[in-house]
């Protein structure tokens, strides 16, 4: 018998976590969906996993859409599934990555589907990536199905992409701002004190405040070095909790400018994911369930969460959300339409292609802003330094004289 970690929803639509013993992931699997729970993810509680076993880096996002993509050509060339699974071993550069499709291979010559066969590595792929695949199992469109997969995949990278690499150069201008300010007061101005130390409080204020920064970095770079990354870690294991969640991402939705790409960017990401399932014969309520996982902001993860209960009960989508006061109008409207046509899940995907091009715009906006902003700080903390040295120069010479 082993143990296994599982996290499901259950038949009234709650999360619940726990653990069990079974002789198998088959028999875990089973046990948990006689209980009616919906599973979301269910891993063995130990490193025998093949990603675990292999050694090396784990596979990477990169490393499974490379996958994804490969293999929707090669069933699309005519090769059946074990097959293409072989030339993908044998493709393989990365380790976990090999052992894993060698796992795979092995349940799916065991007579497994290749959703089943994924399933122990639930937490790399996806609720979402296993249920497209099931989906295009059960239609028999596999390779048409791994392509939208792999267009969802490749839109989501590039929209993280856009954002990540859009912050690395106020990120850097940061880094050099705080550096600058620190080389000037631990390097530049102690080259000074040595002429001001007669001058005693006939210097001006600015200059002494500039020389006391000066002597308590010196003095104390260490300390607040470790204190910085102590307060940093805590920072860290707050954010992780409930409550600091919680907190700091209601703060996000609510910031002036960050809170409208914030909503926007996790809308879309929610909007693309069920408009996709939708659009590939999976159930509502399943789609919902799958969608909401992969929110990430946990207010609106909650707000969303009142979807299921209420779609169960038969109750429209768009009064649901308009419900929770959570949502904007746009939103709400352009999923009325989507039941009232018949076609939410393309309505789903015109949402998030619109909301992607105002968190695009939206980024790029803040950026113009934000980039200037940090130049003018850097060197209006630069200058003070510099006029406080000056300030104390001049009065040295008027003592001269």
């Amino acid at each position: 018998m082993a143990n296994f970690y599982y996290r499901a929803v259950s038949r009234d639509g709650r999360s619940v976590d726990g653990t069990l013993e079974a002789a198998g992931l088959e028999l875990a699997s089973r046990q948990l969906r006689a209980r009616g729970l919906t599973i979301l993810s269910l891993r063995a509680d130990e490193a025998g996993s093949a990603v675990g076993r292999s050694g090396g880096r784990p596979p990477s996002r990169q490393d499974v859409l490379a996958m994804t993509t490969e293999l929707a050509v090669l069933l699309r060339a005519g090769l059946p599934l074990d097959r293409s699974l072989k030339v993908l071993i044998d493709m393989a550069s990365l380790p976990s990555m090999e052992a894993l499709l060698k796992d795979v291979l092995k349940a799916v010559k065991d007579g497994k589907a290749l959703s089943t066969a994924l399933e122990p590595y639930v937490d790399l792929f996806g609720r979402f990536y296993l249920s497209m695949v099931r989906s295009g199992e059960a239609s028999g469109e596999m390779s048409s199905v791994l392509d939208r997969l792999v267009a969802y995949l490749e839109e989501a990278k590039a929209n993280r992409d856009s954002v990540v690499s859009a912050l690395v150069y106020p990120a850097i201008l940061l880094v050099v701002a705080v550096l600058s300010v620190v080389v000037m007061l631990v390097f530049v101005v102690p080259q000074f004190e040595a002429l001001f130390n007669d001058m005693g409080d006939s210097l001006p204020v600015l200059t002494r405040f500039v020389i006391g920064a000066a002597d308590f970095v010196a003095a104390w770079f260490w300390v607040l070095l470790v204190a910085g990354v102590l307060v940093v870690m805590a920072l860290r294991s707050w954010v992780r909790s409930d409550a600091g969640k919680q907190r700091v991402h209601r703060g996000l939705l609510n910031a002036p400018i960050a809170g409208g790409i914030v909503f926007e960017f996790e809308i879309a990401r929610f909007a693309r994911t069920l408009g996709t399932l939708l659009g590939n014969g999976v159930p509502l309520l399943r789609a919902l369930q799958i969608a909401i996982e992969t929110v990430e902001n946990v207010v609106l993860r909650e707000a969303l969460g009142a979807l299921t209960p209420a779609v169960k009960s038969g109750q429209r989508m768009s009064i649901a959300l308009e419900e929770t006061r959570m949502f904007t109008p746009m939103v709400i409207q352009m999923t009325r339409v989507g039941e009232e046509s018949g076609a939410l899940g393309t309505m789903m995907l015109e949402l998030a292609k619109v909301f992607d091009d105002h968190v695009n715009a939206g980024v790029k906006r803040s950026l113009t802003l934000l980039e200037p902003l940090l130049i003018l700080t850097m060197g209006a903390l630069i200058a003070v330094i510099i006029i406080g040295i000056l300030m104390g120069i001049l009065s040295v010479n008027d003592l001269a004289v």
